[in-house]
């Protein structure tokens, strides 16, 4: 299938003051897309591309004083199968895994796993390791949190959104990898569009989305303990320990965001 996707953001800052966007499709996807993902910038300033240390990519630019919208619009194909589901992928033994994966086991900004640990071990210590494990994790973290838009707060870490009950997709993605990585389980954060598509429209502006991946039987599997079960039509645009890591727009000075909208959806059949 076909979907088309793209975003235009708006920031204004009092001075010109230097960004790092991370925008673009993930690499992985890039050969899928049926158009280019370029960003366009009103007023046109000059940006540069790089890959960052977990293989996304990334833009550096400088925006002058005033609004600076940035945008992107294209179609990308897409298989329409949901996410996979596979209840024999066994769980690792530490030493097993590789040099790379390590990291995503280690507590970082928004994934306490410090002050995690003990209620992980109550709570999942008689799970059966591995796929099953993961989804008991998946089904408290979705139980636990109740999703409201109203009560995003860039600040909460994972320990917060257990102690708060409430929160965005960001919140669940990161109780639910911390949860993960108190179990030894290699967990890492992920962004990117996720549309109504195969689901009911649920109402409320479109977003980007934030789900994870889970390292079992030798790959990495897509998870999502907010929606808790597969779905249809992600586009991913980056990966990270956290949300940290994949930011969409890491600024250096103030600014105020002047503009946010977010589109995804599939192209109907020609």
């Amino acid at each position: 299938m076909k979907i088309r996707a793209g975003f235009s953001l708006g920031y204004d800052c009092p001075q010109p003051t230097p960004m790092l966007l991370t925008l673009h499709v993930h690499p992985s996807r890039q050969p899928d897309l049926l158009t280019s993902d370029s960003l366009t910038f009103d007023p046109p300033i000059e940006a540069a591309d790089y890959t960052d240390s977990f293989g996304n990519i990334c833009t550096r630019i400088v925006a002058p004083a005033g609004v600076t919208t940035i945008s992107s619009a294209f179609e990308i194909y897409d298989s329409g199968k949901p996410d996979e589901v596979a209840e024999d992928a066994r769980q690792h033994e530490i030493m097993e895994l590789p040099d790379e994966v390590l990291q995503y086991l280690l507590g970082s900004r928004y994934c306490d796993t410090d002050r995690l640990a003990n209620l992980a071990g109550t709570l999942f210590n008689d799970t059966p390791p591995g796929w099953a494990r993961v989804q008991a994790i998946c089904d408290y973290v979705h139980q636990h949190i109740v999703f409201n838009y109203m009560n995003a707060d860039s600040w909460r870490t994972a320990y917060g959104g257990y102690s708060e009950r409430t929160g965005v997709c960001r919140d669940f993605a990161h109780l639910a990898i911390t949860l993960c990585r108190c179990m030894n389980i290699p967990a890492r954060y992920c962004t990117g569009y996720l549309g109504d598509i195969g689901v009911p429209p649920d109402g409320e502006p479109m977003d980007f989305s934030a789900w994870f991946e889970v390292y079992l039987g030798g790959r990495w599997y897509t998870v999502d303990a907010r929606h808790n079960k597969p779905r249809i039509g992600r586009i991913l645009m980056a990966r990270g320990r956290d949300a940290t890591d994949v930011a969409l727009a890491t600024i250096f000075g103030p600014a105020l965001i002047a503009r946010f909208e977010v589109v995804t959806e599939e192209v109907p059949e020609a």
